[in-house]
């Protein structure tokens, strides 16, 4: 049975998706490991610095000190563990936490006058490499309001009586925060450009794809439509060539090229039907139901070993918004599900409290747990074929590609481990749900 495609000129399913997109659920290109190194290597800075001020003979208020620093550490420990992708939002709360927590050690160990002072522009220097203008004018105000209290309510640094006078362990200080804060920028810039090259590479490999897909689609098309047009023509030279058999039947000669033109002629409808048939994926068929769109997901990978079980339920009956992007992100969900799967794949699909939950599971191994947070990332391909003798190779691109078109489609995606591999795909009504009672738009135009 065909699938049940409307055929009526919705919008194109990016524009919801976009809308949200611009708003909390538009990801961003800083991946969360990156924020946490950052973290780790600030702490580790900060830890020596206090270790070394405290041996040279200077004196703060230490139980506070330790106090901020531990709260750094406790977030590291539950953003590690919680956190598999980083959003503008969630950027910008972390970064403005680490703005915080610098500035008030170094409010606690001498204010504006302690020699590493400048590291207080750290988060805003890695914030203004990667978030929107708004959140950078949010975090340089946070900036400017430790600066202000470092000056105001700066604790004094005092020293004991030693061989090292105050003075000369300032200076000492100052010429370290030069080299060390040198290092740590570019290291810091150095890491986020490469996030911002690998996603910016992953993503151009996403376009072409797509761009490839889309033309297919195109001709698809149009291959349908002259499919419908040519089949009134070839039947009525059928009908002729019938006839004309009748009257000839007693000269052979020309009986035999009638024949033969008659199956010709049905080769021609055999080859048009066909290709009508791929057609199907005509982009002015812009909505369907869930059942359908997941179904032809799946098709591609139906026949490569593991079996493809749906439970759909009355989800399945849900019209949804359909395009290019969509189906092949859910295609390479299936696809990873498939390459690694010992026997089966499960496609669930659930609708309630204004949203629709597609789950892809396996029977293989399961994601390795230390980089269940990393999933998505690109470049990152790591598990072993469940189905297959040798190891997977690829680029990694896969799950980036997945998940960056769901993700514009309106969607959110979360990887985990239940008997197998898992990949859970959820929406809002409003960013997936077409309404196919709508009134049809005008007909395409056949150009002569």
């Amino acid at each position: 049975m065909p699938p049940k495609f409307s055929t009526r000129h919705d919008p194109l399913p990016a524009t919801n998706g976009a809308r949200l997109l611009q708003g909390r659920l538009r990801p961003g290109p800083v991946r969360p490991r990156t924020l946490i190194a950052a973290r780790w290597i600030a702490l580790v800075g900060q830890a020596a610095a206090v270790v070394g001020a405290w041996a040279v003979g200077a004196r703060f208020p230490l139980a506070p000190v330790a106090l901020v620093m531990a709260a750094a550490v406790a977030m590291n420990l539950l953003l590690g563990t919680r956190v598999q992708r980083t959003d503008d939002r969630h950027a910008l709360a972390q970064l403005g936490f680490d703005t915080l927590q610098t500035g008030a050690l170094l409010t606690l160990t001498g204010g504006i006058g302690n020699p590493f002072a400048l590291f207080v522009l750290s988060p805003l220097t890695i914030g203004a490499t990667v978030l929107p203008l708004r959140h950078i004018l949010v975090l340089a105000a946070t900036t400017a309001a430790m600066l202000v209290v470092m000056t105001g309510a700066g604790v004094p640094l005092t020293f004991l009586p030693g061989p090292l006078p105050p003075e000369v362990a300032l200076y000492v200080g100052r010429v370290l925060e030069l080299f060390i804060g040198g290092a740590f920028f570019a290291l810091c810039v150095w890491r986020v450009s490469s996030d911002l090259r690998a996603t910016a590479d992953a993503l151009a490999a996403t376009q072409m794809g797509l761009a490839r897909e889309q033309r297919l689609q195109h001709l698809g098309g149009v291959v349908a439509a002259a499919a419908h047009e040519m089949g009134t023509p070839l039947a009525t030279i059928k009908l002729i060539a019938g006839e004309l058999a009748d009257e000839f039947a007693d000269r052979p000669e020309i009986a035999e090229d009638l024949a033969e033109l008659r199956r010709s002629v049905d080769r021609c409808r055999d080859i048009l039907r066909s290709m009508g048939s791929a057609g199907k994926d005509d982009l002015l068929l812009h909505s369907a139901p869930l059942a359908d769109v997941l179904d032809e997901a799946a098709a591609p990978h139906r026949q490569r070993g593991a079996r493809i079980g749906m439970e759909l339920g009355a989800a399945g009956a849900l019209v949804i918004r359909r395009d290019a992007g969509l189906i092949h992100a859910l295609r390479n969900l299936i696809q990873n599900a498939v390459d690694f799967a010992s026997a089966n794949v499960e496609v669930h699909a659930s609708h309630e409290h204004g949203r629709i939950v597609v789950e892809i599971r396996d029977d293989g191994p399961g994601y390795p747990p230390h980089l269940l947070g990393r999933l998505g990332e690109p470049y990152l391909s790591t598990r072993k074929a469940g189905s297959s003798s040798g190891p997977y190779e690829g680029m990694g691109l896969g799950l980036f590609i997945a998940r960056t078109l769901l993700e514009r489609s309106g969607g959110t995606v979360a990887f985990f481990n239940g008997d197998g591999a898992v990949a859970r795909v959820t929406w809002p009504d409003a960013a997936i749900m077409a309404d196919d009672r709508a009134a049809l738009g005008p007909n395409p135009a056949i150009a002569d």
